[in-house]
């Protein structure tokens, strides 16, 4: 199994950066990093939740008899599934075989489908947060197989995001920016362009947005937009000097390298341990004009090898002992009842660190293909492209 590397945790404010560690007695050695590790999940081996019907049983002899394998196409790192898949394993023992891709968001639609038009999917599970990729996958017929969660009732309205779709996580988007080439921290949008404005020669090509083309950077560039049509007065600012591209991952690495001095969209997800290994070079803070929380969408496939073993894993993931693994893989848990701290990251701490108000959250529904050309095209038009 892949190597868990702690993350930082925000400590309930909006700005995260590895000097606030620090300066709270926190250091970069070994042994200071394992101190930060949240204490062990306690785990029910074997044992549904009192709340689950009692022919739930069935379900977990079922998966006793698929041979202890599941296979994941997803658009997420290891490092976030491995407590997941530590815990899912010493919950039901005879799972020993976890096989989870890390694609392109909308890369894993399209390798499913294209495997499923040959009948020959190895795809048990779906996890992707490209929503508008996930309205289109789901609207299909024979994508994905129906299933109603036990967990259902005990998760916010948003919990399933489409029919057989589940937020496993709830990711906020987050500005990060190079603390030492940036002078001023940036609280928001507005922020950032004015901080720009003072001398927009030096920040050419120096800013980074997700590339609207993708199902994940319009969806979350959309969902700001549409919220806070206002906004539109300091995206003319800032787009002209910025350059798109395709993942988190690349912003940080070229945000932290100098390339950009930042950059807006970026998930916080795949931020928070590269911030926390920065050695107070990168920092994120989440948007006061305007934070994007993108659902982690999950389904099940329709000709999924292993049914039953995926039902499992899926209603885990959206249990109590599964969002506190979610949330000690650095993605962002949503359910009530998680405790924050040493490296676990909350939909509701993120609440109060912003405020309800200042939280968008962006929807799973299919956008008309006429406004995504006109959006994709004033967005581009504003980039220069």
């Amino acid at each position: 199994m892949t190597t868990f590397h702690p993350t930082f945790r925000a400590l309930g404010v909006a700005v995260l950066a590895l000097g606030l560690l620090t300066a709270c007695g926190g250091g970069g050695s070994d042994g200071d990093a394992a101190a930060k590790q949240p204490p062990p999940n306690s785990i029910a081996t074997g044992q549904a939740p009192s709340y689950y019907p009692s022919e739930y049983a069935q379900l977990i002899e079922a998966s006793r008899k698929e041979g202890g394998t599941l296979t994941i196409y997803s658009n997420t790192d290891q490092e976030n599934w491995a407590p997941i898949f530590r815990d899912f394993e010493k919950k039901y023992p005879w799972v020993t075989k976890i096989a989870a891709n890390n694609l392109d968001s909308d890369e894993v639609f399209q390798r499913v489908l294209s495997e499923q038009a040959t009948g020959n999917s190895p795809a048990d599970l779906v996890v992707s947060n490209a929503a508008q990729a996930w309205a289109d996958f789901a609207a299909r017929p024979g994508t994905l197989m129906e299933y109603a969660s036990p967990e259902k009732g005990k998760l916010p309205d948003f919990g399933e995001l489409l029919p057989n779709v589940y937020a496993m996580s709830a990711d906020p988007l987050a500005i990060a920016y190079n603390t030492s080439l940036l002078p001023e921290k940036p609280t928001g949008l507005k922020s950032l362009a004015a901080i720009i404005a003072k001398d927009p020669a030096q920040y050419k090509n120096k800013i980074t947005t997700r590339d609207v083309s993708g199902a994940f950077g319009f969806t979350v560039s959309h969902a700001f937009a549409e919220a806070r049509p206002d906004a539109w007065t300091s995206l003319q600012s800032v787009l002209p000097l910025a350059r798109p591209e395709t993942s988190s991952g690349t912003q940080l690495e070229k945000i932290t390298s100098g390339e950009y001095v930042a950059g807006f969209f970026v998930s916080a997800a795949p931020a928070y341990p590269v911030v926390a290994k920065s050695g107070g070079l990168l920092a994120i803070s989440f948007l006061d004009d305007g934070t994007v929380v993108l659902p982690r969408g999950i389904g099940i496939a329709a000709k999924a090898p292993h049914p039953a073993t995926s039902k499992l894993f899926v209603d885990f993931v959206l249990s109590q002992e599964g969002q506190r693994a979610v949330a000690e893989g650095g993605l962002t848990s949503y359910r009530d009842g998680v405790a924050t701290g040493d490296g676990l990251h909350t939909y509701q701490e993120l609440v109060q660190a912003v405020g309800q108000p200042n939280i968008i959250l962006a929807k799973y529904a299919k956008v008309p293909d006429a406004e995504v050309k006109s959006f994709t095209a004033k967005w581009n038009g504003l980039l220069g492209r």
